[in-house]
């Protein structure tokens, strides 16, 4: 009995490994440091190009690990999606990124992160051939800090908010973005010529990064860490004063524990948006689910359009 129960235990090993299967490359190298992804290809050969996306994980610019987008790529890659989940400068480990932190430093993590992900895009574009990757196809999502990354890696301008050099080509634009519980700095870099398709969901009473506009973690205006953030719903706002494509999920009374609803659970929702935008389908929809979070903090609750 023993040892039919071990046997088990080990065919279950097995085949978890099986089902999530992928290889830890690295996409960018400097004299001081190293930077790694965990890439996820579709098992079943296809003469067409894959689409691909590429996770930024959460944790406050000081924590996390690219480990916590295994489960979202795994799932991608069953559904015939390449995923890539990146690791990336904790810049903000061991400092404040809160109201008591500096506000230059906490510009300078998002910025890190954003670069970095242009260097993990173009390794990935660069080896396109070799992982049957179609670069015109290529999505990016991520997780509070993660959604904040890519965001501004979707939106900056590189040419000025390059560190490393400009590894993409000037007029590379991603293929749409996915942000849980995100936030960008600067809304003019959204525009009828730059608004790619995005998929944006959000708790509505979320204390660390706002919903709609208001300052980072809500500080108060004479704070060091004092940084003014626009949440989903005005990214979504924007979004559709300018006739772009966006889809928006409001978790109605839901605090910052929904950053990761789509990534670590209902991953099908993030694969029928890829499909979606493959489609050439055009959308402007908001959705409103009553999640109440027992932990969210008392406060305006924006649950409408």
């Amino acid at each position: 009995m023993k040892q039919q129960l071990t046997l088990l235990l080990t065919c279950l090993v097995l085949l978890v490994q099986a089902r999530q299967r992928y290889s830890t490359v690295t996409y960018f190298e400097t004299d001081s440091f190293s930077l790694e992804l965990d890439l996820f290809l579709p098992e079943t050969p296809s003469p067409v190009l894959k689409p691909l996306l590429i996770y930024v994980h959460g944790g406050g610019f000081s924590g996390g690990d690219r480990a916590g987008g295994h489960k979202l790529c795994a799932y991608l890659s069953e559904k015939g999606i390449a995923a890539a989940t990146i690791t990336y400068t904790l810049y903000m480990k061991d400092k404040s990124f809160s109201c008591d932190g500096i506000l230059s430093e906490k510009i300078q993590a998002i910025r890190l992160a954003a670069n970095q992900l242009w260097q993990a895009t173009a390794f990935l574009t660069g080896q396109a051939d070799k992982y049957g990757i179609d670069p015109s196809k290529i999505f990016i999502a991520g997780s509070s800090a993660g959604a904040e990354t890519v965001l501004h890696a979707a939106f900056w301008d590189r040419s000025v908010m390059q560190l490393y050099g400009d590894p993409l080509p000037s007029r590379f634009q991603y293929a749409g973005l996915i942000g849980g519980a995100g936030a960008i700095m600067d809304m003019n870099g959204i525009t009828p010529k730059t608004a790619i398709p995005a998929l944006l969901f959000h708790g509505t009473v979320d204390p660390l990064v706002p919903y709609g506009t208001a300052a980072h973690h809500y500080c108060d205006t004479d704070a060091t860490g004092w940084l003014m953030l626009f949440g989903s719903h005005s990214i979504y706002e924007r979004y559709r004063d300018i006739g772009a494509d966006v889809e928006l999920h409001s978790f109605c009374g839901g605090g910052h524990g929904f950053a990761g609803a789509y990534f670590y659970k209902d991953q099908e929702r993030v694969a029928d948006f890829i499909n979606r935008v493959l489609d050439g389908a055009h959308f402007q929809n908001h959705l409103i689910f009553q999640k109440g979070d027992k932990n969210a903090p008392k406060g305006q609750v924006f649950c409408r359009d």
